[in-house]
């Protein structure tokens, strides 16, 4: 049987990088296939290549045994190509029918043809067991269920080759479940799948085979069955990785951060966090899980200083901070690892140097009567750069130069330097290959032993159990629950999630 898709010596360059070296790559039709590696490895920008917004250095694109030339994704599509990307490319205020057939709309008369548009989406959904409302607004549908409208948007333009990046990023576990049952039952039919992925459960779950990339070559292809977590690890890292956290258990303190009875708005005035109270102690991580949109992005926010509270109180161990600016909570103690690293944790225009410096530029050694030390700037930076592990060719490159996980790294790497009593870490780890998310939980956790609290909040369930001591839920604005990591699974945190029976466990 001929490949449904084969890459043939695939070579891109940067400059000074090589990001392809000579990639092979052949799928099977009807396979599943993961494309994992660490950040940098290459698995985007072979993707782009595969869906036309690369050009080759060298190399060859074969679909079902033609070869092909991409200038655009166009050409991509009309190969019969499909891409389903991490942030879904929507429009909230339009019907899902609509959405689906943008840009390649059905007309009768010169006009565009609603009827039969909804006709073909509700048949297509149909025939994959995509349950969607061909007429239902994308605006107020589930997560999951827009994830749906996307897979229906590359079946619409009739691929037979869907490419899915992170696609799990934003579900809750039956919601992740569900796409995973969809994903085989396209299979099933015929499709081919290649999904990027840093979770290593997902790959044993859903994938067939998997491709291992490092520095920018295949390392390995696996078959899944026969593979394990710990081997696809060593293969994308080069090394033995530590899977499973070791948590110690510590004596726990005094109250480090108490939040009480917080409501905070959006910029319409519509309450987005609601009555929401509760405290972390030294030597504690309590855990915030949900869906994103449920209220933890403002209430971080809220509680950072970024924005401001309608009722409620916030104390940083004794000091009332609730309307204390960000570098007055900063001083009191607060450390931050913000969700949204290339907008809000750095200046990415600025050096390397820089942004490890943010916070920490009036400290002696540093400046010296309002003027910086350019030596001590530079030792500063590569300091951290070495004990953070930056992969970096100087610290005066600019930030913007580095790969996602790489920026995640300056940022933990600043923050970690800080030394605040409290440390809110919000989504400490996405984007961060699994040597590096390694790197990470363990100074989490060497953190919380030196006696500090820590604010965590991630959309990786296992990340959650692993670390966190107490897990609070969050659904709607409000926390729907309580648990103790001990007492916590998938199943009980997705159920909360999705707005379920309310649990409460005090400690």
């Amino acid at each position: 049987m001929p490949y449904a898709l084969e890459l043939r010596g695939i070579v891109k360059r940067f400059p000074g990088v090589l990001a392809n070296d000579q990639i092979d790559l052949a799928v099977e039709p009807g396979e599943i296939r993961a494309l994992v590696g660490e950040n940098g490895a290459g698995k985007t920008t072979l993707m782009r290549i595969l869906y036309g917004l690369y050009q080759p250095d060298a190399g060859e694109i074969y679909i079902h045994s033609q070869k092909q030339t991409f200038h655009s994704p166009h050409d991509a599509i009309r190969a019969g190509l499909g891409m389903v990307h991490q942030h879904f490319m929507l429009f909230p205020s339009l019907t899902v029918s609509e959405n689906v057939i943008y840009g390649a709309e059905p007309t009768r008369a010169g006009f565009v043809d609603r009827q039969t548009a909804r006709q073909k989406v509700a048949e297509i959904a149909r025939q994959y067991s995509l349950q969607v409302d061909p007429a239902a607004k994308v605006g107020r549908l589930p997560v999951g269920v827009r994830q749906r409208v996307e897979i229906l948007k590359t079946l619409y333009r009739q691929a037979e080759i869907l490419i899915l990046d992170e696609p799990t990023a934003v579900l809750t576990p039956q919601e992740r479940d569900g796409l995973f049952a969809i994903l085989r039952g396209l299979a099933g039919q015929g499709k081919t799948i290649i999904f990027i992925t840093h979770k290593l459960h997902e790959v044993m779950s859903l994938s067939d085979n998997a491709t291992v990339l490092r520095d920018g070559r295949v390392t390995a292809t696996l078959r899944t069955a026969a593979t394990s977590p710990e081997e696809i690890s060593r293969y994308m890292v080069g090394r033995e990785v530590m899977l499973v956290v070791n948590k110690p258990p510590v004596q726990l303190g005094e109250t480090v951060l108490a939040v009480e009875n917080l409501a905070v708005e959006d910029e319409t005035g519509r309450a987005v966090v609601r009555d929401v109270s509760f405290q972390v102690r030294a030597g504690e991580i309590v855990g915030i899980a949900g869906v994103a949109g449920n209220g933890q992005t403002e209430l971080i926010e809220a509680i950072t200083g970024l924005r401001p509270l309608a009722v409620g109180r916030i104390r940083l161990e004794k000091r009332e901070v609730s309307q204390a600016t960000v570098a007055g909570r900063r001083a009191a103690g607060q450390a931050y690892i913000p969700e949204d690293r290339s907008r809000v944790g750095l200046a990415v225009a600025a050096s390397v140097a820089d942004n490890l410096l943010m916070g920490f530029q009036k400290q002696p050694g540093l400046s010296r009567r309002g003027l910086l030390s350019l030596r001590g700037l530079a030792e500063h930076a590569v300091r951290l750069i070495k004990q953070y592990a930056i992969k970096v060719a100087r610290p005066t490159e600019p930030a913007a130069n580095l790969s996602g996980g790489n920026l995640q790294k300056v940022v933990i790497a600043r923050e970690f330097a800080h030394h605040g009593r409290l440390l809110i870490a919000e989504q400490p780890t996405r984007g961060v290959d699994v040597g590096s998310i390694e790197f990470i939980h363990q100074h989490l956790l060497n953190y919380r032993s030196e006696g500090n609290a820590i604010l965590l909040v991630s959309a990786e369930l296992s990340e959650i159990m692993s670390l966190a001591d107490r897990i609070l839920v969050m659904f709607e604005g409000r926390i729907a629950g309580e648990l103790a990591a001990a007492e916590a699974s998938e199943a009980k945190l997705g159920l909360l999630m999705a707005g379920g029976e309310k649990i409460r466990n005090k400690n």
